[in-house]
């Protein structure tokens, strides 16, 4: 048997209505906040990733699906959201937009990292950003969005982590006092961690080594080594999330995975889903157009895992409808029977009434055992007799009540089933 690759998943029927659930309600909040939807490319160029995202990452060093196609080009299936947006917003000339510019989407990614619980190497996220404002308001805009969307999927009992990882002006010092104090600690990194050393030692406060993480608990904190600029914008930005009543705690080990990210960076976390806690993470990207070869237009935004989301609703006991059942199972008798069966249960079909006709050539009494099964409230048997005399019996599968209704008359059966 052909299996799906590893870290790959199979959503089920059953499984949809947590998928319903998140989407329309990320639609409906981010319309309510006035993001639009975009669609980006699966692929894009490999360079944008190791441009946008960074080539001193996790992401790009190790867990890129990276090909050449046919003309020797290298593409890269697009590992998150955040930086083929900015490439639509440069490329389709959006830049010069009345700002800010509100943009959201839904889609699936791929990192070839270890699968586990609520991680996979395909994976779903929906996504928001926001350009053109350098303002802390535009933080607490993003982040009760944010807040917004998984409180209205039924997600109780988050935390707020917030920090701040500051500019191109204050991070080459905390860089250095980094750099000194993982010198000194050398022996106990990991080798990729030793070559960050050299590269960029903020990416080894973000190592998944146990021994890296341990070491890290003594290092600088970023936000002791914040310019004046990076500090007042991180106290206005709690300000903001005061007045709009939204609870936050500084984790000043927060600096997420992504080199684009300067000044906020912020994780929803919950209680509820293990070692996998973060269900949602962004922060501020004030360079990344600019990087991209646009002008310089400060943006900010999120992602949040699908996956992650669903097994946090699952924890917080969220119900949520299963598919719709029948409102009419007909069951025939005979081949014209099966062919008018046919043509009845399209023509409600079309009225907007769910019905079902066996197609499989069940004996009758396995059809009423099939349509008990699906779930089917009601049941029309049509046999010669029924065509004779163009009526037969429709009954109540959970009452057990029985009114005669016309075999042909849609408009009749229509109300009977309404």
């Amino acid at each position: 048997m052909i299996q799906k690759p590893r870290g790959t998943i199979d959503i089920m029927p059953e499984e949809m209505p947590y998928w319903y659930k998140i989407e329309q309600t990320a639609r409906k909040v981010s319309a309510l906040y006035g993001f639009s939807e975009i669609r980006i490319p699966t692929f894009e160029n490999t360079e944008l990733f190791a441009r946008g995202v960074g080539d001193t990452t996790d992401i790009v060093q190790k867990e890129m699906y990276t090909f050449t196609d046919r003309e020797g080009r290298s593409l890269t299936l697009r590992p998150e959201g955040t930086a083929g947006v900015a490439r639509a917003v440069i490329e389709n000339g959006r830049c010069s937009d009345a700002m800010p510019l509100k943009l959201f989407y839904i889609i699936n990614c791929f990192r070839y990292e270890k699968p586990q619980a609520g991680r996979s190497r395909e994976f779903y996220q929906y996504g928001a950003e926001l350009f053109g404002s350098d303002s802390p308001a535009a933080d607490a805009t993003i982040i009760a969005l944010a807040k917004a969307v998984i409180e209205g999927i039924g997600i109780t009992g988050t935390e707020l982590h917030i920090n701040s990882i500051g500019c191109p002006d204050c991070r080459p010092e905390y860089h250095s006092k980094l750099r000194e104090f993982f010198t000194s600690n050398e022996a106990a990194l990991c080798p990729t961690c030793r070559e960050r050393l050299k590269t960029n030692p903020l990416r080894i406060l973000d190592c998944k080594n146990e021994d890296c993480q341990k070491l890290t608990e003594g290092a600088p904190k970023v936000i002791d080594c914040l310019c004046a600029p990076c500090a007042e914008h991180f106290e206005s930005l709690k300000s903001y999330l005061a007045a709009s009543g939204i609870d936050y705690i500084v984790n000043p080990t927060i600096v997420r995975g992504l080199d684009y990210y300067t000044r906020t960076v912020f994780e929803f976390i919950s209680d509820k889903i293990g070692a996998q806690s973060t269900v949602c993470g962004g922060g501020r990207y004030d360079g990344l157009i600019k990087q991209l070869g646009g002008p310089a237009l400060p943006g900010i935004g999120f992602a949040m895992g699908m996956t992650r989301l669903i097994l946090a609703m699952k924890a917080c006991g969220v119900e949520l409808p299963g598919s719709s059942k029948p409102r009419l199972y007909i069951a025939p008798m005979g081949e014209a029977a099966q062919r008018e069966a046919l043509c009845l249960t399209t023509k409600l079909r079309e009225a907007g009434i769910h019905a079902e006709c066996d197609i499989v050539g069940r004996s009758l009494k396995s059809q009423m055992k099939y349509a008990d099964k699906i779930g089917a409230k009601y049941t029309l048997i049509v046999g010669e007799a029924e065509l004779e005399s163009g009526t037969a019996i429709l009954k109540n599968m959970e009452t057990g009540e029985q009114s005669e209704t016309g075999v042909r008359d849609i408009d009749a059966l229509r109300r009977l089933l309404v």
